[in-house]
């Protein structure tokens, strides 16, 4: 079965020629908000191309192909916009959030544990939570701590002095 992902949340109109106004935090918009994107809106998931796409505050602005009147787009507002999983094309060191759940935790060479969950604490700060020992630790999902291999399905932990990752 085909996997979806959320992309942002239609919350408006803007002007009269059937542009959508979306909430989106989608990590990669830049890959998904292009001309030609096939997405799918509501819970019948409606099948839409993205005609064109701006920025605009905070928002993103989208049209679809064969729209051009506000009345015609109407019926999108609040409804969810979502993609087809196998239609976003990811480089090699690119991964979604939810990739990341049950990959084996290195630390040192060994693997002491699994990925469990990934928390966003908001302001793109985020942490991984992992199960090691059977008991919860968390880990900021930052560079100087974690490199995560996609291919090896391995996120490798790099603690400092002083960081309790389990007793």
């Amino acid at each position: 079965m085909e996997e979806f992902l959320v992309i942002g949340k239609i919350v408006n109109t803007h002007g009269i020629r059937g542009e959508i106004r979306l909430l989106s935090r989608f990590k990669f918009k830049d890959k998904v908000f292009v001309k030609d994107m096939p997405i799918y809106i509501g819970r019948n998931k409606d099948k839409e191309i993205i005609n064109s796409y701006r920025h605009h505050k905070t928002f993103e602005m989208i049209t679809l192909v064969g729209y051009d009147n506000i009345n015609q787009v109407l019926k999108y507002k609040g409804q969810m916009a979502y993609i087809k999983k196998s239609d976003l094309k990811l480089g090699s060191d690119e991964y979604l959030d939810k990739d990341l759940i049950d990959l084996d935790v290195v630390i040192d060479g060994v693997i002491v544990g699994k990925v469990t969950d990934v928390n966003d604490n908001g302001g793109g700060n985020k942490t991984l939570t992992l199960l090691i020992n059977n008991k919860e630790s968390f880990v900021p999902l930052i560079p100087e701590f974690v490199k995560v291999s996609i291919p090896e399905k391995k996120v490798y932990v790099y603690p400092i002095e002083g960081m309790i990752l389990w007793e």
